[in-house]
């Protein structure tokens, strides 16, 4: 089977990328900034610096896909000047490593696989009235984190001009009991509280972890995928039915629905606060027309077998 070297191997999708790839009998390269060991014998670690732009070279040499999801968490810390930087370099400068590495590195690398986010694109506000949802041709919005992903993406587009090809995922909000919005989601609710966040009525472009983590997969073994894909569910839900019905699977009847005002978040989180408040209807129609099938199309089925894998 195929060595496949991941950035950013170590986080949520990462980790979850990692073992599905084994399972498949794939060979796995994480590159990490320290120095660690596997025992599993089909997982290695090699080094690389984004900041110092250097990377061990056997690991470029024998990886036949890379799949690059690094990138400082964007919800991790309160989005100042200096975190704001962090977060373009922490993708772009990345991104420049790998191009340079394959530029200068003798390799076999068939295609690379980048992590992009729907935060491409803006709030439904901002979408025609004539789309009902967000596609891939449309262009960044002009806010913060529209204007990080437009970066992150033309930052690794030179390595088509090394003969790669290039699959870009945009993905959603991901859904997992190991990280991310769904432990968030849950902690009010563990106390009998359903958070709905501002009114409400904001749509959330979710995905399962084992779906995006299937679409990459998908990504690698399907040569006729090129360009951008969306890495949402097929079916957006808006904030108030997710929790609510969250709190049903978790509490039954025993709990009860409040909101969080939109000045409370504003305070708490700062400038983040408008992402968590921004409805984004993006749509999954493309992958979907390519042949890849969701294991969980529905907020229903995703959040059943989270609730029951705890």
């Amino acid at each position: 089977m195929s060595t496949i070297l991941i950035t950013g191997g170590t986080g949520l999708l990462g980790s979850a990328l990692t073992r599905l790839l084994v399972t498949k009998g794939h060979k796995v390269i994480i590159l990490s900034r320290t120095q660690r060991h596997s025992d599993d014998k089909n997982i290695s670690y090699s080094a690389w610096d984004v900041k110092a732009q250097t990377i061990e070279r056997k690991a470029v040499e024998q990886a036949d896909y890379i799949i690059h999801l690094a990138g400082a968490g964007v919800a991790d810390k309160r989005w100042t000047a200096d975190r704001k930087k962090e977060i373009v370099e922490s993708r772009t400068q990345s991104s420049a490593l790998l191009v340079k590495a394959l530029q200068e590195v003798p390799n076999h690398v068939k295609a690379v696989i980048s992590a992009s986010a729907i935060g491409y694109y803006g709030d439904d506000q901002k979408r025609s009235a004539k789309k009902p949802a967000f596609t891939e041709e449309m262009r960044a919005d002009t806010e913060f984190l529209g204007e990080t992903c437009r970066l992150w993406e033309e930052s690794i587009e030179p390595v088509q001009k090394e003969g790669k090809r290039l699959v870009k995922l945009r993905i959603g909000i991901v859904l997992s009991n190991e990280g991310g919005a769904l432990p968030e989601f849950k902690k009010p609710i563990n106390f009998g509280v359903a958070g709905v966040l501002g009114s409400g009525k904001q749509v959330i472009s979710w995905i399962h972890i084992e779906d995006v983590c299937r679409m990459f997969l998908f990504a690698i073994d399907n040569e006729n995928l090129k360009g951008v894909y969306n890495a949402v569910g097929p079916a957006p839900v808006r904030n108030k039915d997710l929790t609510i019905l969250l709190a049903e699977k978790m509490k039954g009847r025993f709990f009860v629905h409040a909101h969080v005002p939109a000045f409370v978040l504003k305070v708490m989180l700062g400038q983040m606060s408008v992402e968590v408040l921004k409805s984004a209807t993006v749509s999954s129609e493309k992958i979907r027309t390519e042949g890849y099938r969701f294991i969980y199309p529905t907020i229903e089925t995703a959040l059943n077998n989270l609730i029951s894998a705890k």
